[in-house]
């Protein structure tokens, strides 16, 4: 997956045999630079997260013969497609690079002061909105005393940190349309994240073939993982009113918490082995996710290392056993049912 041109071409000039996916941050936004790519040799293109459903129609019913891929869950930038720059500023760690710290999603405060220089700008130079009494600035916790001015334009003042994207309500016309892969960020989530999240696309993704009506629980199920609050980004200007009636009963699923990971079963005594991440005890109502399928029950049976029975496990690092659902997979996860 890349987006410097420069080293494209060197990769293809080097091994013209080696598949070439253009990166969402490379900002592709129309079929004109679709046909581009694809003329020197690329094979898949990431379109930008700024397109909207007919747009993305759009360029596929024009580029209908080189794979396309969209963006569907994962965070957002208030860059245009991961062009910030302030991950580099603060910390130098590029954000295209695959290393942002999410600058802007750290912890600011508001404030109204006299300043004689900010951010390295005299104050009088600060260009002061006609409409606006007085200047405002954003000062972030870990760097106490830096003040970084807010500016304002005749659409508004723009503060940071977008709300993450959830475009599972999305995913039926994304197939529709002929999309050939909905992407989900996975970089910096726990496994736990990334197989939930997974999951939930997944089975939005066969009711959508299968033609099934799209079930709103998705949405709840989504809910309880972690996030900034969420959108569905530039996909969709105004929800249609059924939209908006899903998303008002959206949060009414169960919360979790990820709990455990299956480490083997002992096949003498039937217990399954668990590597615990989180406080779990006897009596507590949980869920097991496999790629066999979700199941809930009571846990009943917990027993330590040496096979002594347990109330309760009460955080990482410990190693326990427990009476699990049939047929459990090695690649299964536990997440405790919350109120």
């Amino acid at each position: 997956i890349m987006a410097d041109p420069g080293l494209i071409m060197l990769v293809r000039e080097r091994w013209p045999e080696m598949p070439i996916h253009r990166s969402v941050q490379a900002n592709t936004v129309n079929a004109a630079g679709v046909k581009f790519w694809q003329s020197i040799g690329l094979t898949r293109v990431i379109l930008s997260r700024e397109l909207s459903l007919d747009e993305v129609a759009e360029i596929r019913d024009a580029c209908p013969d080189l794979e396309g891929e969209v963006f569907v869950h994962g965070a957002l930038c208030i860059a245009y497609s991961g062009r910030s720059l302030l991950s580099g500023y603060f910390n130098h760690r590029d954000a295209n690079q695959g290393t942002c710290t999410n600058s802007c999603r750290w912890d600011y405060k508001i404030a109204r002061e006299d300043l004689d220089v900010v951010a390295g700008i005299p104050a009088s130079e600060i260009r002061r909105h006609p409409r606006a009494d007085d200047v405002y600035y954003l000062e972030e916790r870990e760097r106490p005393g830096e003040f970084m001015p807010i500016f304002e334009d005749e659409h508004g003042t723009y503060i940071m940190n977008s709300r993450d994207l959830r475009a599972v309500e999305h995913v039926r016309r994304l197939t529709e349309i002929g999309v050939d892969c909905l992407k989900i960020e996975g970089r910096t989530k726990s496994h736990y994240y990334t197989a939930r999240t997974t999951q939930v696309y997944r089975r939005a993704i066969d009711d959508a073939l299968d033609g099934r009506p799209f079930d709103p629980a998705l949405l709840g199920e989504l809910e309880h993982l972690a996030n900034r609050g969420y959108t569905d980004g530039f996909f969709q200007r105004h929800a249609s009113e059924e939209m908006q009636s899903y998303r008002q009963g959206a949060s009414t699923s169960a919360r979790s918490q990820f709990v455990a990971e299956v480490a083997g079963t002992d096949p003498v005594t039937g217990l399954t082995r668990l590597s615990v991440k989180n406080k779990l005890r006897v009596g507590d109502e949980l869920e097991l996710v496999s790629p066999r399928g979700n199941r809930r029950f009571r846990l009943e049976t917990l027993r330590d290392r040496h096979g002594n029975p347990l109330d309760e496990a009460p955080g990482g690092g410990w190693e326990v056993s427990a009476k699990l659902p049939d047929a459990v997979d090695e690649m299964a996860l536990l997440t405790r049912l919350l109120d």
